[in-house]
């Protein structure tokens, strides 16, 4: 019984919270790692794009919640999500006709576009904190848990209950549903090969015919859906801060570089390997020692790290990745 214990206690306290924030980092990270692979940039406003995406989806929220509109159990941000999504979208393709195109136009060395995308981070978290606020927000509602705790220890009658929350299972299914979508859209469809076409080889790509201001333009929709959906799953599991989206960009950058900038499937991996090693870094181990080691005593909680500093984590895997395998675990192209 003390090993099923623990490993309840490992499923509740590191896999489902790790795979909820895996899910949610390898959603950001997809949009960075495309806007990387066909624009050719890093683009630090990502984060802050997810707060855009995730305030507006609030407001919308509040506003559907006035009208008495619910979604039954599921959140009532689901329903609001494709409000948020359009205006996202509208307002990145207004930064790239207003900001972006003039410096692809003069061929701008990539640098320069990462020093723009910093200036349009910080336009974006202005606007973002204007519009609502600074104040911590919670505004997941419908049922709470998909598995209770008290549920889970009356069915099993184990000491280490299990609590899976309806925001958590919401996150891994709709992140999944997006990734199909998108790799589908990207093998099958005309436009999906005319962008791994131009990421390929852009100058090739414009001999064949293919029109560069509508991979542009496709590329931002797609980046701006998987910001504010990547934002809204985790203001769902969360809470929605405005500032702790801007720490976001951290984790979702080293997720990027981890799996190969350039590379989708990479970035969906480096998403997890981030998440992962940052919950099992900043865990206390003890509570599962002593399932395991019942005689075991120690002050000690047995956490390598503080949570405070979980960001280290990603900070120290981004340098070890940069310093050793630039290219990342999937081969995708060199920072």
């Amino acid at each position: 019984m003390d090993i099923l214990n623990a490993i309840v206690a490992i499923l509740n306290y590191v896999i489902v919270p790790a795979t909820t924030y895996g899910a949610q980092l390898a959603l950001g990270a997809l949009g960075v790692t495309l806007i990387y692979g066909i624009l050719r940039f890093s683009n630090f406003a990502q984060g802050d794009t997810m707060a855009f995406g995730t305030a507006i989806t609030i407001m919308v929220t509040w506003g559907l919640q006035s009208l008495g509109i619910g979604f039954g159990p599921l959140p009532t941000a689901l329903l609001a999500l494709p409000f948020g999504i359009a205006i996202t979208c509208a307002l990145l393709l207004g930064t790239d006709r207003v900001v972006y195109r003039y410096y692809r136009t003069v061929r701008a060395a990539p640098v320069i576009l990462v020093m723009v995308s910093v200036g349009v981070m910080f336009l974006m978290n202005g606007i973002t904190r204007i519009l609502i606020g600074v104040d911590e927000i919670k505004f997941a509602d419908g049922a709470r848990f998909l598995i209770s705790a008290s549920e889970f220890k009356s069915w099993t009658g184990l000491t280490e209950p299990l609590a899976i929350r309806s925001t958590q299972a919401i996150t891994v299914i709709v992140a999944g549903l997006l990734v199909w979508a998108l790799f589908w859209f990207l093998a099958k469809t005309r436009t999906g090969k005319s962008m791994r076409a131009y990421a390929d080889n852009e100058d090739l790509a414009l001999l064949s015919g293919i029109n560069p201001d509508r991979v542009v333009t496709v590329t931002w929709i797609i980046a701006g859906a998987l910001a504010t959906t990547a934002g809204v799953l985790y203001g769902l599991d969360k809470s929605f801060k405005a500032f702790s989206y801007f720490q976001l960009v951290l984790p979702i950058f080293a997720a990027a570089v981890v799996g190969g900038l350039g590379n989708p499937l990479g970035a969906i991996a480096g998403g997890f390997i981030v998440a992962y090693s940052e919950v099992a870094v900043t865990y206390a181990w003890k509570k599962v020692a002593g399932y395991l080691f019942p005689s075991w005593d120690t002050d000690s909680l047995l956490q390598l790290l503080s949570t405070d500093y979980k960001f280290a984590v990603s900070f120290t895997i981004l340098i070890i990745v940069l310093l050793f395998k630039p290219t990342g675990l999937f081969k995708g192209k060199a920072y």
